[in-house]
């Protein structure tokens, strides 16, 4: 619905009369309340009064308990009559008196609260009768506000009377006045319509007289003259202001430094424009300007300045310090300016140059560099809006570089979750090894026992069934030696490195073996060959480490050397002496291990990083930790780590260790089947039938006695029904794991009850109770299992000679 316009003399009119109706209704207002509220304290203040000498009237009554009195007091109340009922009451709350004579119980049981108040329409007091310092009593009132709604009818009828008087008054002298008023008005509003309808800032109003429409229309003129010289001006803002989002737009949709500086420079080149502009990156270590980007279309400059990307410029050198304070420089003229960095500018013929801060949370991180042909060729609007232009370029490349930042810890973060997964599959692999290498250790006991004993006591056996156990000794020997290898999956890391001797040839074979699978069956999976070269130096000296953490890292380089052969290749392993500083007696020898592959190799940006934590050129396959776990195997070795490798021509990795001290050993004696001088009594105790018959049938044949219990409760039964019959046995062999009762509790009753009584725990984990010094208490001697006669034999002896009472022996099959 469209609006009907108003003559303006009428809007004048209705706009003075409102005007006035207006101040004399809020004039009226003001007035009414002022009275009405001083009315209400003046009747509630004349109450108070009227109750204080009616209760100082009334101690004595309330001292002598009269109510005639009382009453008689009260009484003073007809000449008040607005006041509807009083009442006089003793402290104990018992009512004395009231007034009217006979009336009922006031409105409200008496107030606790002294004081006067409006309350419910009506005014009540409360008003306490004191004789000096003592309360009497306590007077009620109750009055209604019949005099306050009397006085304030007659204030509105005095009020209405005013405002139409003055409404009438308003409308006469407006009749005239508007005149006045609206006539100058209406000549600006001409002018003004003609000015909006032909665009003609030229156009001027005609001066009216009177000195206020006089200034008023200067004023107006003075405002056209003012808009036609600012209106290409502003033309030019709005311009920049479209430039300004533009570039902010185009900035928000990058997430990396550099393609937030090229945006700028680009639109700054084409838009603003540029003759040369360059973006620079702030290094507070080296006090110095690199330069990041420059401008395509600035390039050309870019010889005779002698600046390119990656450059550094000197900030004192060149009278740069302004700048990275986070001040914008502008040089009107750089032939004027001595300093190096400007005059590169003027000899390219670049006289013009604005240096603008890139600050974020007071902390400059770099500078736009914006140059022109011309002197003073930056107009003021130019040098604020790239000041405002560098703020908004300051907050896009920061937020860049935290969403790089954050990229890149969502990157380790994730990468730092698969190698946690990674672990947690590698523990629970080590899991089931632990319980695959427990159970092949009691599966080829019984073989291992009764192989060796048949090669040692069947001289007549033939020489293809003597050659046939020999075979089957030794795969015994490489099935545990296997599972021995095994253990180091789910072998816990010391929390110190302990060193000890390492041959490093050994280490290598065994390597060699557990990565078989990697290195040569998966690869023929796929149709495709990688050949095994080792070079392992004879007679190469022992080297001080830890055998696992070395094991780890042979094996991470050779993971690496197959990922790095996807078509097939040639691996080797490489051991040899390398000759140390020093000459003569001072002279060190270095054990040298290298890991060569015959692969893609690496460029100069891998070389440089391959070292650093979850770097990988693998994608997802790769956790970036083998080559880094590697590095700190060498850190705490104390070793050296060398990488030669190229693009196309491979790599090799060269660990190089200090050789151990050679040591000085007793002549090895022939290990000779010891017997005692008499025959032992042995309790063996373990829940396999098996190793209980073999155990049992070979010791028998060197001639003991032996008892056998496939229970550990079972075992302890029977050491204690024997040294009760005064037949104790002479040795204890006992498993580790049993059902209800284990090795440890058979040890423990076995050495309560005869402490002389040697023990011997043959478990599976016998290796790793050793490697891990978790000796049981109450346990003399720990065998590993499968058992090797020469071991047991060599305990037997030992104990049962250094034993002064019967020696028990306790076997099991964990």
């Amino acid at each position: 619905m469209t609006a009907v316009a108003r003559p303006i003399r009428r809007t004048l009119m209705m706009v003075i009369l409102l005007t006035c109706g207006a101040v004399m209704v809020i004039t009226s207002g003001a007035f009414f309340a002022y009275q009405y509220l001083t009315f209400r304290q003046l009747t509630l203040r004349n109450l108070e009064i009227l109750g204080k000498a009616i209760a100082a009237n009334s101690t004595a009554a309330l001292a002598f308990d009269n109510p005639d009195d009382a009453r008689e007091a009260l009484s003073a109340f007809k000449a008040q009559p607005h006041v509807r009922a009083a009442r006089l009451y003793l402290n104990d709350g018992r009512l004395i008196a009231s007034y009217p004579d006979g009336a009922g119980e006031p409105r409200a049981a008496a107030p606790l609260q002294d004081g006067y108040r409006f309350e419910d329409g009506l005014l009540l007091g409360v008003q306490p009768v004191v004789q000096g310092e003592r309360r009497m009593g306590t007077l009620y009132l109750e009055a209604d506000l019949g005099e306050i709604s009397r006085n304030v009818e007659l204030l509105l009828a005095i009020g209405a009377a005013f405002l139409l008087i003055s409404c009438v008054a308003a409308y006469l002298i407006s009749q005239r006045m508007q005149r006045v008023v609206s006539g100058p008005i209406l000549t600006l509003a001409a002018t003004a319509q003609r000015i909006s309808e032909q665009r003609d800032y030229a156009v001027r109003a005609e001066r009216p007289d009177g000195h206020e429409f006089g200034q008023l229309t200067d004023a107006f003129n003075h405002m056209l003259t003012r808009i036609q010289g600012d209106q290409t001006k502003l033309q030019t803002q709005l311009s920049r202001l479209g430039l300004l989002h533009r570039i902010t737009r185009a900035t928000g949709e990058r997430h990396d430094l550099p393609s937030v500086f090229r945006v700028v420079i680009r639109t700054l080149e084409g838009d603003l424009p540029l003759d040369f502009g360059c973006m620079c990156v702030f290094e507070p270590s080296a006090e110095a300007l690199t330069v990041s980007v420059i401008g395509a279309g600035s390039a050309a400059f870019a010889p005779a300045l002698t600046l390119a990307e990656g450059e550094q410029v000197a900030i004192d050198a060149n009278g740069l310090a302004r700048c990275v304070a986070g001040e914008l420089v502008y040089e009107p003229d750089t032939r004027t300016i001595r300093f190096p960095f400007p005059q590169r500018f003027a000899r390219a013929g670049l006289h013009a140059l604005v240096i603008a801060p890139l600050l974020v949370e007071k902390r400059v991180f770099g500078v736009l560099v914006a140059a022109r042909r011309a002197a003073d060729s930056f107009s003021s609007a130019d040098c604020e809006f790239l000041r405002q232009l560098s703020e908004h370029v300051a907050l896009a490349s920061h937020q860049a570089q935290l969403y790089s930042a954050l990229q890149r810890a969502y990157d380790d973060l994730r990468q730092s979750q698969q190698a946690i997964m990674q672990q947690e599959r590698l523990r629970a692999l080590g899991q089931m090894a632990s319980g695959i290498a427990h159970d092949i250790n009691n599966a080829i006991s019984p073989v291992a026992l009764y192989t060796e004993s048949l090669l040692e006591r069947e001289p007549g056996l033939s020489e293809r069934a003597r050659g046939y156990l020999a075979t089957i000794q030794t795969a015994i020997e490489d099935v545990a030696e296997t599972v021995a290898r095994m253990r180091e999956f789910y072998r816990p890391r010391e929390a110190e490195l302990v060193l000890a001797r390492v041959r490093c040839n050994h280490l290598i074979e065994q390597v060699i073996n557990l990565t078989r699978a990697r290195w040569s069956d998966q690869p023929q999976q796929r149709g495709l060959v990688i050949q095994l070269q080792t070079e392992l130096a004879p007679d190469l000296p022992d080297i001080m480490g830890s055998e696992v953490e070395i094991r780890d890292a042979l094996t991470n380089l050779i993971f690496n050397a197959v990922d790095a052969m996807p078509e097939g290749g040639t691996l080797t392993l490489r051991t040899r002496m390398l000759a140390g500083g020093g000459s003569g007696a001072d002279a060190t020898r270095q054990v040298c291990v290298e890991v060569a592959d015959t692969g893609i190799g690496m460029d100069d940006e891998t070389r440089r990083r391959c070292l650093e934590p979850f770097y990988t050129t693998k994608g997802e396959r790769g956790t970036g930790l083998g080559l880094a776990m590697v590095y700190g195997m060498v850190q705490r070795h104390s070793a050296e780590l060398e990488i030669d490798s190229a693009v196309g021509q491979g790599t090799t990795v060269r660990l190089v260790f200090a050789a151990a001290d050679a040591l000085t050993f007793e002549a090895v004696r022939n290990v000779r089947m010891l017997q005692p001088a008499q025959r032992l009594r042995i309790l063996l105790v373990d829940d396999d039938p098996l190793l209980i018959k073999s155990l049992r049938d070979i010791l028998e044949q060197d001639g003991h006695a032996v008892t056998a219990a496939d229970g550990g409760q079972k075992g302890i039964d029977a050491f204690r029904a024997a040294l009760t019959g005064g037949t104790p046995f002479s040795v204890v062999i006992t498993d580790l794991g049993m059902p209800y009762v284990d090795g440890r509790k058979v040890a423990a009753s076995v050495k309560e009850a005869a402490a002389q009584t040697p023990v011997i725990l043959l478990t599976g984990w016998g290796k790793r109770l050793l490697a891990e010094n978790d000796i049981p208490p109450h346990v003399d001697r720990v065998l590993s299992k499968p058992p090797r006669l020469v071991e047991v034999r060599a305990a037997l002896t030992e104990l049962s000679s250094a034993a002064r009472t019967p020696v028990a022996i306790l076997a099991g099959p964990t």
